[in-house]
């Protein structure tokens, strides 16, 4: 026999059929929120290959939101009409889990639940993720030699390259609180050492026999010395004329 009295069961009722009634008038009035027709039907676009892919943000965005809404509608309108069904069987107001009495209130705040507060599934969160974030944690895991003891070129390197020719992002976005320019906004330094620990390294040069040391006037040079790290006695400027590099 049901907890509940005949007047709280018609009462609910009535609350459940207004509700279903008003679900399918939506459903129905927006053609289920626009999903009835194409996408090229909703822009007015033959094809959107001549368009940036850009143009259709909005499109893409205003059709993904129509689908959560249709979604959550008919999910609520299923909701209903089984609890409708439930409430003819007899079986109303009793959590399909446990069996136990639903109080009135609840009833009256879900009407549609089949749930007690302690087998509603809406509060179990879910902890599953993406498998796709086994191998993008951390960035470029699978890729990145730093953690190696490894100078070589490697995947973050690939991408500061890229980077490096601009991003969407802005200073703002950076993980660092004190860029404040766009032209810094890589990962690291855009002259980073490839393939040295120091930067000496990258400029002095020795033969096969590693008796002829011999030094590359690069910007690692230029900034070691502007740093006052070495003594301007490596090598003696050398002016190159133009006109000896045509013969």
């Amino acid at each position: 026999m049901s907890h509940l009295t005949s007047q709280q069961l018609h009462s609910l009722k009535e609350e459940l059929q207004d509700m279903k009634t008003d679900y399918e008038a939506r459903l129905q009035q927006s053609d289920h929120y626009g999903l009835s027709h194409s996408l090229r039907e909703e822009t007015g676009e033959l094809s959107p290959i001549d368009n940036h892919p850009g143009d259709l943000g909005t499109e893409m965005f205003e059709r993904g939101k129509d689908v959560a809404l249709n979604e959550h509608h008919e999910i609520q309108l299923e909701r209903i009409v089984t609890a409708l069904k439930l409430m003819d069987k007899g079986s109303y107001g009793t959590c399909v889990v446990c069996g136990k009495d639903i109080p009135y209130d609840r009833l009256k705040a879900i009407p549609e639940t089949m749930y007690c507060v302690e087998h509603s599934p809406e509060q179990q969160l879910s902890y599953n993720r993406p498998v796709e974030e086994q191998f993008l944690t951390p960035p470029f895991g699978r890729t990145s030699m730093d953690e190696k003891d490894q100078t070589g070129f490697d995947g973050e390197d690939a991408w500061q390259i890229v980077e490096s020719w601009g991003n969407s992002n802005s200073p703002a976005l950076h993980e660092e609180n004190d860029v404040d320019s766009y032209d810094n906004l890589y990962i690291e330094a855009a002259d980073e050492l490839d393939g040295c620990v120091e930067s000496f390294e990258s400029f002095v040069a020795t033969d096969i026999t590693g008796r002829h040391v011999t030094i590359v006037r690069n910007h690692q040079y230029d900034q070691y010395m502007d740093e006052g790290e070495g003594e301007p006695l490596l090598e003696p400027d050398v002016v190159i004329d133009d006109s000896e590099l045509l013969h």
